[in-house]
C-alpha cells in the first residue's frame, strides 16, 4: 500500500480507537498529522494567549519541526497501529 494511502486509512482508523488516548498521545496524533499534512507550524501561535488547548497543540506541532512528511506520515501511521493493537 502507498505510504498516502495507508495515512489516508490510519487518519480514519484513528476515529474509532479501543479507547480513548491519553491528551499527551492525542498531542502526537494531531501534531504528525499537521506536520503531514502542512509541513512545519509557523512560529505564531494562537492569538489567545488563554486558549490552552490551542496554545498546546501549536507547540506540539512545532515539536515535528524539521521532519519530512513522509517520516511524520509513517510515525503517524505507526502510532495509530500501535493504538489500534492495545
Amino acid at each position: 500500500m502507498e505510504l498516502q494511502e495507508a495515512f489516508a486509512k490510519a487518519a480514519e482508523e484513528s476515529k474509532t480507537l479501543p479507547s480513548k488516548p491519553s491528551n499527551e498521545t492525542l498531542l502526537k496524533l494531531y501534531s504528525l498529522y499537521k506536520q503531514a499534512e502542512q509541513g512545519d507550524a509557523g512560529d505564531d501561535g494562537p492569538t489567545n494567549p488563554f486558549d490552552i488547548v490551542a496554545n498546546a497543540k501549536h507547540k506540539a506541532w512545532q515539536g515535528q519541526k524539521g521532519k519530512t512528511k513522509e517520516a511524520a506520515m509513517q510515525e503517524y501511521i505507526d502510532l495509530v497501529n500501535d493504538l489500534k493493537n492495545g
